[in-house]
């Protein structure tokens, strides 16, 4: 098929064009060595010109023998002239760095680079600089997110997020254009590895909430795209806290042909899950190390970045291991608590070894046709192991008196067991062909294909039973082996065309097809901005495509550990409008951005969830929809650091088929069935709140302050197998406030010069984790009392923690 493939790109390919007498090639990039995108070579006072590429490099034929001015143009930058003479035949390699210019319209953040997000619907472009200051619990990448708006994450503990009433299966994560995978048997937060993005690698970062292009693949909530750094010197880190440990190192060979970058990192969340309410020896340990390589393989140094290969390895090993003992949780109200008691026997052991690799060659066959072909696999082994027995007590507190705090009236004892021997092997491979086609100055056109192949093998054998007054009840019990071989095809086509230099209009297709259950879906797509005339600081953004997202073996899985077949695509309408303000205050630059959303679902798979496991129903017997209105508004609050706020709201409902519940009258006299109707999804959460903060001290900005701070309001549960009674209570709010304090060290520039690998600065911070010891809940035990009624049992959060950082830069 590939050679095919190879053949009709040849095809494709433009003729070229005609030599010249004279070759200038060369780079555009700004003051911070970054390149620019799209920037405009041309000679003064002629007709034609060139673009430069993602890379900032153009090649451009100029006449020989006489005087040339060279005019190169941005928006957002001074325009910039260059007198040159060039000889017949002669290439001559030149560099141009722009001059950012207050007087032209500003498409520029605070830090100077290029804003996409004025072009693209909701799209944030984050500074990864800032990402590694962020105070949390583990340092995780994806906890910057959460910050940003219609983004939610109610559990510390955990690197998943949902995205506009979606949940974290329907994320797209790319870094260097390479799709990531996540485990699938994740069943608690304290469980869960870090995310795969390692922020010491991280060069470029784009996080797009909803109506992305087509190029983008097959889900339904957001798309994270990263893009990993090309060294071109030395460079290393070394940091250390009480979670754990990274180190990192990057190099260039001394011809700029090879760079690499290597990470490693080690968490041990011992010291933070002390903070829970069950107390026990736990011992998880999560360690990954990743690498980058990027080869120039061109062989004219005058041409150079004209054929790439990137290539990206990542090993990730997890092995979470407790014994809990005991747990004491008192709930209920001032006047009335009660206190739950549990004692425990047995242990719970997870492992996860996941492999990632991909290779991307990029090929630029001219100065306006580039493409790319991405080779990427996955094995990913699992295992989980539990033999658990819990003996609970649930009593009344004393309120007044010598029994005050204390035990008094016992109201229900019994026990619970859960057993699981699960065991998963997951094996991936996919390859995509990738073209990109500069038509004009003003066209763009882009289109590629992929082919994936899935082989997964599940061995599931679980069951668990509760006690309660000598009344034994069967709870669950699952036992299957599954194995499941697939391919799935894919394919897009999308132009992007600037109607003139303020308007620009994307649209485009995209069609997949999965060969389990036969399905072929097309999904059409367009974005549309424009910048109005009048005042150049405004414009306005729209978009509106389907979206479809095959099932995955998540959602093809039911609780019973049966595979339905016959499960479609759920599919998804985005209609989004939006507005970008750009606006000065205090004499800085800042940005407010606003967006309302409406997405319309179908087919859409019913799901429970439990701590941080997503239990699918496996049937396409819901619609639902979700509607909302983000705001976020960036700058320097502070002069020289860059802040944000971000506000949500969201509403997401669904109604699912045959959720009849009895109905009676006044009299309890049983009137029949009926269906709820449109109910409260598992991630139905009204406001949404995100800040991220920076200070420092006005006269040394080497002491600096960062203030993470997380709200949302509370979100939908309800007991389990009751389906009356399904997210039909409203949970209480998250709140969370991480600070942290840090101080750099700068070594002298001169002694850094004298030792090639010296010491360069040391970073030196300490952390509050969760600064208003909120009492956050993340899941619910459900216990009877001797009468019968249930009690919803919260299971709480980690409390106040302090952590200590040190990052050695070199």
């Amino acid at each position: 098929m590939l050679k095919y493939l190879l053949v009709w790109l040849c095809i494709l390919l433009p003729l070229g064009v005609a030599a010249q007498q004279a070759k200038l090639a060369g780079k555009v990039l700004n003051q911070q060595q970054e390149p620019l995108e799209l920037a405009t070579v041309g000679i003064k006072g002629a007709t034609w010109g060139t673009q430069t590429n993602a890379a900032g490099e153009f090649i451009l034929a100029v006449p020989s023998q006489r005087e040339i001015v060279v005019l190169v143009r941005y928006l957002g930058y001074k325009e910039l002239e260059q007198k040159l003479m060039l000889q017949p035949g002669e290439t001559k390699a030149v560099q141009f760095i722009l001059e950012p210019d207050p007087q032209q319209l500003r498409i520029v953040d605070v830090r100077g680079k290029n804003d996409d997000a004025r072009e693209q619907v909701s799209v944030t472009t984050l500074d990864p600089r800032d990402i590694s200051n962020l105070p949390s619990a583990f340092g995780d990448f994806n906890k910057v997110l959460v910050t940003l708006p219609g983004v939610t994450s109610n559990n510390e503990l955990s690197s998943t997020y949902s995205v506009r009433g979606g949940n974290y299966d329907e994320n797209l994560v790319y870094v260097n254009n390479i799709e990531i995978y996540r485990p699938f048997l994740i069943t608690s937060a304290q469980q869960e590895g870090l995310s795969f993005v390692n922020p010491d690698l991280v060069g470029d970062i784009q996080f797009s909430s909803g109506g992305w292009q087509p190029k983008y693949a097959d889900k339904l909530s957001s798309v994270l795209n990263i893009k990993y750094k090309v060294p071109s010197e030395f460079a290393a880190s070394v940091s250390g806290g009480l979670t754990g440990g990274t180190i990192h190192l990057e190099s260039a060979s001394k011809n700029k042909k090879v760079s690499y970058l290597f990470g490693a990192r080690h968490k041990n969340g011992q010291y933070i899950l002390r903070g829970l309410q069950t107390d026990g020896k736990y011992n998880p340990i999560f360690t990954d190390a990743q690498a980058y390589v990027q080869i120039d393989l061109t062989k004219d140094s005058l041409e150079r970045g004209r054929t790439k290969l990137g290539i990206l390895t990542s090993y990730a090993q997890n092995d979470f291991r407790v014994e809990p003992e005991s747990q004491v949780t008192t709930f209920g109200t001032r006047n009335t608590p009660l206190r739950l008691l549990i004692g425990f026997d047995g242990q719970e052991r997870m492992e996860y070894a996941t492999y990632q690799a991909g290779i991307n060659l990029s090929h630029r066959f001219s100065q306006f046709y580039t493409s790319e072909f991405i080779l990427s696999g996955v094995h990913s082994r699992e295992r989980e192991f539990r033999d658990v027995e819990a003996g609970y007590r649930l009593c009344d507190v004393g309120t007044t008196g010598n029994n005050f705090g204390e035990c008094q009236q016992e109201r229900g004892v019994g026990s619970t067991f859960n057993h699981a021997r699960n065991t998963l092997l997951a094996r991936m491979l996919a390859a995509e062909l990738r073209n990109t086609w500069q038509v004009s100055q003003r066209s763009n056109l882009q289109f590629g294909a992929k082919v994936g192949s899935e082989n997964i093998e599940d061995q599931l054998q679980e069951y668990g039973f509760s006690d309660s007054a000598d009344y034994v009840t069967h709870d669950y019990y699952l036992q299957s082996k599954l194995d499941l071989n697939t391919l799935r095809f894919s394919g897009f086509l999308q132009h992007t065309f600037e109607l003139d230099s303020l308007k620009t209009i994307t649209y485009g297709i995209r069609a997949t097809y999965w060969d389990y259950n036969r399905e072929l879906n097309f999904s059409p797509r367009v974005q549309y901005s424009f910048i109005t005339r009048q005042n150049p600081n405004l414009s306005f953004k729209t978009a509106l495509g389907l979206y479809f997202q095959p099932p995955f073996y998540r959602e093809l899985r039911d609780f019973n550990g049966v595979l339905n077949p016959e499960l479609k695509a759920q599919s998804s309408v985005h209609a989004i409008v939006g507005s970008d303000y750009l606006f000065k205050a205090w004499g800085r630059d800042f940005k407010l951005t606003t967006e309302a959303y409406y997405k319309w679902m179908t087919n859409v798979v019913p799901y429970d969830l439990d701590n941080v496991r997503l239990r699918y129903y496996a049937k396409n017997n819901a619609k639902a929809y979700a509607a909302g209105f983000d705001v976020r508004v960036n700058g320097e609050f502070i002069q020289g650091a860059e802040s944000w706020l971000s506000v949500g709201l969201l509403t997401t409902k669904e109604n699912v088929e045959g959720d009849s519940i009895s109905a009676y009258n006044s009299q309890g006299e049983l009137l029949g069935k009926q269906e709820q109707g449109y109910i409260r999804r598992p991630s139905d959460q009204l406001l949404n709140i995100g800040v991220f903060f920076q200070d420092h001290l006005p006269d040394n900005p080497t002491v600096r302050m960062y203030l993470n701070l997380v709200y949302g309001s509370g979100l939908p549960f309800g007991p389990p197998q009751q389906p009356e009674y399904r997210n039909a209570f409203d949970g209480r709010s998250y709140k969370r406030v991480d600070i942290g304090f840090s101080k750099v060290i700068v070594v002298e520039s001169d002694v850094v010069k004298q030792r090639k690998f010296g010491l360069e600065s040391l970073w030196v911070g300490l952390e509050v984790l969760n600064l208003i010891d909120a009492k956050n809940r993340v899941s619910y035990n459900y216990v009877s009392d001797v009468n019968g009624v249930t009690y919803a049992v919260p299971n709480y959060l980690s409390g106040r923690r302090l952590n200590l950082r040190v990052v050695a830069k070199f």
